[in-house]
């Protein structure tokens, strides 16, 4: 059993929404993440998808894209993503206050090693420390994995790799070449 994550698969399949227009690699991209998850991921894996599953805007909208994803192999864990949410300075008092508390939670259960899941890169442009990047060096975390930045231009947008010994991933769709990253094997 492994865990691996994936972001931004952006499926329309009730929405008119092409993607090609973001980039070539776009072209026939659900057909790309099927294929790729398919030969990569088993039954007994789990994937976090980290948000931007769809493009719907209600659940009406995104039935079909949400049956896509189940029809997938593995187990999978939804995070939401921009598309699913207003206001995004409550959004971020928000998730810090959750991310806090879970830690907490989990350090009082007697678990020591932490991954941080995230929608949003855990810094904005040119920053070098977020209330994100504190709470993953305050509790210890391993490792930041997090999407939303498509297009080469935006790949660097936030940490890669190891800063302050927390490791940082970007698992948006198109960095991955839509292939699921393995986090833990």
């Amino acid at each position: 059993m492994s865990l691996y994550a994936i972001g931004d698969l952006h499926l329309s399949f009730s929405v008119d929404k092409p993607m090609d227009v973001f980039g070539r690699e776009w072209k026939n991209h659900v057909v790309k993440i099927e294929k790729r998850w398919k030969k990569k991921i088993k039954s007994e894996d789990t994937v976090v998808l980290t948000g931007d599953h769809s493009w719907g805007r209600n659940l009406k909208e995104c039935e079909k894209d949400l049956e896509f994803i189940s029809g997938l192999p593995g187990r999978k864990i939804l995070l939401r993503g921009n598309h699913s949410i207003e206001h995004f300075e409550m959004l971020v008092e928000r998730e810090m206050t959750r991310l806090k508390t879970s830690f907490e939670l989990a350090k009082k259960d007697g678990y020591e090693k932490f991954l941080m899941f995230l929608h949003y890169p855990p810094t904005s442009i040119g920053e070098n420390e977020s209330p994100f990047t504190n709470i993953a060096e305050q509790y210890g975390v391993e490792k930041v994995i997090y999407s939303h930045c498509h297009g080469e231009e935006r790949f660097q947008d936030s940490f890669l790799g190891e800063v302050n010994g927390v490791e940082y991933q970007l698992v948006s769709s198109d960095y991955l070449r839509f292939r699921p990253a393995l986090i833990i094997k």
